[in-house]
């Protein structure tokens, strides 16, 4: 079901409201604020007909999962499912909400009714399927059905003044619906005159989501080092997903769950993580990383351009469905560092350890597990942890992510994907029986204008990361997620180099940067001598043998590591390769390169390599093949280079002939 993006009405029909905050408590629904009419000149009363709804206002669950400290092995796939039927319902309610703006200005008790009371019910019968999971091979948590009722919140998007959404290109409504001043009767266009929630789909953001990074003050610095600090580094290099893998699963939080984020992430390095993704299946996977070594997984919500672009999840869920709308931006730039600890050596992480940073739910949890950074290039001693940052004329866009750097030692993951990794204390302390580990530093660079807020992004849009849907892409949600699949050897590699005070890159020689690695020796030049130079027309005498040429061989570097010459790469077929769920962007939307394999002709080189990689290119943009190459030193060689010593002798016989003739003449 689609919504549109309409124009917030202007002069004596526009409403201004005060806060709102309607709270389930009891099984009622309470107006602890009441909206008031601008046209009214009133400010509010208690009757509950005086209460507009606007649509600025999101429903907050309490997270039930990071309550769980901890689940029996044998119970954690039900709960991973029970936990992810929350986030679905939670979702679902929402788009309630959003859809019933006509419906809950007629009726005051719509919300409790039809939203609040029924999203209660099954948010108990659910945390309750989930303590009885727990239950059956454990000891029973206690006091989660404490956690089934939800809250209406203010937004906090319904402000005075201009408009706050996002409009489409040249001063268009995403979905080319004008200035209309009622919605749909039925709430299929989920945006009503009134709403304030902004953005293409109507869930944000607004321009209070932004702030001038030029008037941000510098971040603190970091925790001092000391001397027996791991001050190396070490950087992997995987692409920025210009190949246009996507899906809305997340394989950490809700494994065997379709859309289980409710959002869609970009992926980068291995190539085959899905809800469905089995341990096997991420060790046995392609990667996009130059060193085949590192098939971990790099995944982040897409960003995304207000200015509406119908990409092909428009129509899905994860996407256009739940309020995740526009154009997908591919990154300018992702660089991937891991560093060492300001208070001693690191070990190796675990394979296989899953790290989440930041909170995908913040906007309504709070920001004790939010770690969002927003920054622009040129700027990036400022960070913004609520805010999306305007950045001058010719400043990118950067958000930064670094994750936990203390290990418990033990677990590669936790019941609330929390517990079993840790952030170092500001001095750079890990806690109490927790190890250090290499940090990952991720970076990631949009080449994306700042928005004009004066004009609620019609001119230039705005930008938002994807989110749950009752998040309204706040910043404050930003997150990062990484596993582990690094091959043992690189691992330990990285480690070495982190501990020795090194910069590491990999893929080079020995793990060292290239930038700082010695250069090759050249060969000595060749000695000088008398001797005449060797007759090419000369062949091998009985105790020399002929260099054969090298036999072809087929690549299997990455097609950043290849050579001028292109060498074919094994690829899978279709089926390995396209893993549902994951939607392809369209490329005129996104201006990513074409990443379709064309059928080529093998040239009669054979079955081997017979196909290229999309990154290697195909059609009239693809190098060319070379011709196959003549095999040096067999027989057809060697009677070419004999031919001309053979009629030499007999020139040489016929002229012997020719002398005893004529001295025979001649007595």
């Amino acid at each position: 079901m689609g919504r549109n993006t309409r124009r917030r009405p202007t002069g004596p029909r526009r409403a201004t409201f005060a806060a709102v905050a309607l709270m389930l408590g009891g099984g009622g629904l309470v107006a602890a604020n009441v909206y008031a009419s601008a046209t009214e000149g009133g400010t509010g009363g208690d009757s509950a007909q005086q209460t507009l709804y606007s649509g600025a206002a999101t429903i907050d669950c309490p997270d039930v999962g990071d309550q769980l400290a901890a689940v029996p092995d044998e119970a954690r796939s039900e709960v991973d499912k029970e936990l992810a039927a929350l986030d679905q319902q939670t979702a679902e309610a929402y788009q309630r909400l959003q859809n019933s703006t006509q419906a809950m200005q007629q009726d005051s008790g719509f919300a409790d009714s039809a939203i609040m009371n029924p999203l209660k019910e099954k948010r108990t019968a659910t945390i309750e399927r989930i303590a009885i999971a727990i239950d059956r091979v454990g000891d029973r948590p206690e006091g989660l059905e404490a956690l089934a009722a939800c809250t209406l919140r203010d937004s906090g998007n319904q402000t005075e003044g201009e408009w706050q959404g996002g409009e489409g290109q040249d001063g268009q409504d995403g979905q080319e619906q004008g200035d209309d001043q009622s919605g749909d009767q039925d709430g299929e266009d989920g945006q009503q005159e009134g709403d304030g929630n902004g953005g293409q789909a109507g869930n944000g953001p607004v321009a209070d989501d932004f702030a001038d990074i030029t008037t941000v003050q510098p971040t603190a610095q970091s925790a001092q080092e000391q001397s027996d600090a791991s001050r190396g580094t070490f950087t992997t290099s995987c692409g920025v997903n210009a190949n246009g893998l996507f899906n809305s699963d997340n394989v950490i939080v809700a494994p065997g769950v379709s859309n289980g984020a409710h959002h869609f992430h970009d992926y980068v390095g291995n190539q085959s993580n899905n809800a469905f993704a089995s341990d096997e299946d991420l060790a046995a996977a392609q990667t996009t990383c130059e060193d085949q070594g590192d098939k971990s997984s790099y995944f982040w919500p897409v960003l995304r351009l207000q200015n509406g672009t119908q990409e092909q999840d428009a129509n899905s869920p994860g996407g256009g469905i739940e309020g995740n709308a526009g154009e997908i931006v591919t990154p300018k730039q992702v660089t991937m560092t891991f560093v060492g600890s300001p208070r001693g050596e690191v070990v190796a992480m675990p394979r296989l350890l899953r790290i989440i940073t930041g909170d995908a739910k913040a906007f309504v949890n709070g920001t004790a597990n939010a770690n969002a950074s927003w920054s622009c290039t040129g700027f990036e001693d400022r960070q913004l942890k609520d805010k999306y940052p305007l950045c001058p004329r010719g400043s990118d866009v950067v958000r930064t992510f670094k994750f936990q750097s203390c290990w418990d030692g033990t677990n590669i993951d936790s019941a609330n994907h929390r517990a079993h990794v840790a952030f170092a204390d500001a001095a750079g302390n890990c806690p109490t029986g927790f190890k250090a580990i290499p940090q990952l530093v991720q970076r990631i660079v949009y080449d994306v204008d700042a928005p004009s807020l004066r004009d609620g992004g019609r001119t230039t849009p705005l930008f938002a990361v994807d989110s749950f849907p009752e998040q309204l892409h706040k910043p404050v949600t930003d997150h990062g997620d990484f596993i582990n699949v690094f091959d043992e050897n690189l691992m330990r590699e990285m480690v070495d180099c982190i501990n020795a005070g090194r910069q590491c890159e990999a893929g080079a020689p020995n793990g060292e940067d290239p930038e700082n690695s010695p250069s090759p020796t050249p060969d000595p030049p060749a000695e000088e001598t008398d001797e005449p130079a060797p007759d090419p027309t000369d062949t091998p005498g009985e105790d020399e043998t002929a260099e054969p040429s090298p036999s072809p061989t087929v690549s299997t570097q990455a097609p950043d590591q290849a050579s001028a010459t292109p060498t074919p790469t094994p690829t899978k077929e279709p089926a390995e390769a396209e893993a549902e769920p994951k939607a392809y962007t369209s490329p005129p939307a996104t201006q990513r390169a074409e990443s379709e394999v064309s059928p080529t002709d093998d040239g009669g080189a054979g079955e081997v390599g017979s196909a290229a990689t999309a990154d290697e290119g195909t059609g009239d943009d693809a190098v060319a093949q070379p011709a196959p190459q003549a095999v040096t030193g067999d027989l057809a060689d060697t009677g070419a280079q004999l031919w001309p010593a053979a009629v030499g002798a007999v020139l040489l016989i016929a002229g012997f002939l020719m002398l005893r003739r004529v001295r025979k003449a001649s007595r």
